[in-house]
């Protein structure tokens, strides 16, 4: 079952093109993973798929309909990049007013253990930092049972310990069979949750594949060294780029074999030589033109 579409999706905001004739299908039970830029139009996509907008050309799909009507929306869940939350009201009451608004919610004490918001229950939202707002606008959009749940940027703001609890709880839903679909500028977030990555660049999708296929596309491998030469006194072919911190360099380069062979040919003393694949970060900056600076 398809439970989002979206078929030559273009959206314009005046003479601004947000996205340009995107296609996606997301599929029941997976966890993909929109991989781009700020201006990318992750959280246009996003938008058209909840309904919140229409497709200036195009159509999209949510649960075999229109998303905008509100029977296609009763097993969807989502944290917006902002959510507005009443400040006047506790977070136990927040709970409970969405809790209220679905046939079978999960139970307030299960969101508040789940997203670990428990010490928080008494708390009036307008006292919350910015995390423990981010934390309960993310337990909001699992409140009804939703069977697909879209999270943009849902952890912007959160220390590392509750960013991590977040991904439990993320793989937890999706481990009972929930699709996920997961918006993110930790390039880290997207390797440790997602099996699925769309790259977007300027409306476009770039790519569209696994995690170890999209690193794949670029061909390219991680030697690392210590040494205390510089990259620049030595004309390393294949040489794409590097990186130093201190004595440590790290060369990407399409043929791994290759640069060790011309550090020995060309006597650069080095030790501690580790050659991996690219990160999905590496393969992000290439796939669009950061890295090599081409356009793709």
């Amino acid at each position: 079952m398809i439970h989002a579409r979206a078929e030559g999706a273009t959206k314009r905001y005046g003479s601004k093109l947000a996205l340009d004739g995107v296609g996606l299908e997301v599929r029941r039970g997976e966890l993909v993973g929109l991989l781009g830029p700020n201006g990318a139009g992750k959280s246009t996509l996003v938008t058209l798929l909840t309904g919140g907008r229409r497709p200036t050309a195009g159509r999209v799909e949510l649960c075999g309909g229109d998303p905008r009507d509100p029977r296609n929306r009763r097993t969807l869940g989502v944290t917006p990049q902002e959510t507005g939350l009443p400040a006047s009201l506790r977070v136990g009451e927040v709970i409970d007013f969405v809790r209220s608004h679905f046939p079978d919610p999960l139970s307030r004490a299960e969101l508040l253990d789940r997203f670990g918001l428990s010490d928080l229950v008494q708390r009036q939202t307008g006292g919350l930092s910015g995390g423990q707002k981010r934390r309960l606008a993310v337990a909001l959009a699992f409140a009804g049972r939703p069977e697909i749940v879209f999270l943009d940027e849902p952890t912007t703001g959160l220390d590392v310990e509750a960013r991590r609890d977040l991904w439990e709880a993320v793989r937890m839903f999706h481990a009972e069979g929930g699709t996920v679909v997961l918006t993110s500028h930790y390039l880290e977030e997207i390797e440790a949750l997602a099996e699925r990555v769309v790259v977007l660049a300027d409306g476009r999708v770039l790519a569209d594949d696994s995690v170890a296929a999209v690193r794949g596309l670029i061909k390219v491998s991680r030697v690392s060294i210590t040494s205390p030469v510089q990259p620049t006194d030595f004309d390393l072919d294949g040489l794409v780029s590097f990186e130093q911190a201190g004595d440590r360099l790290h060369l990407l380069t399409p043929d791994a074999d290759r640069m060790v062979r011309e550090l020995i040919a060309r006597d650069v003393p080095f030790r501690d030589l580790e050659v991996r694949p690219t990160s999905l970060e590496e393969a992000f900056l290439a796939l669009t033109g950061s890295l090599t600076g081409k356009d793709l």
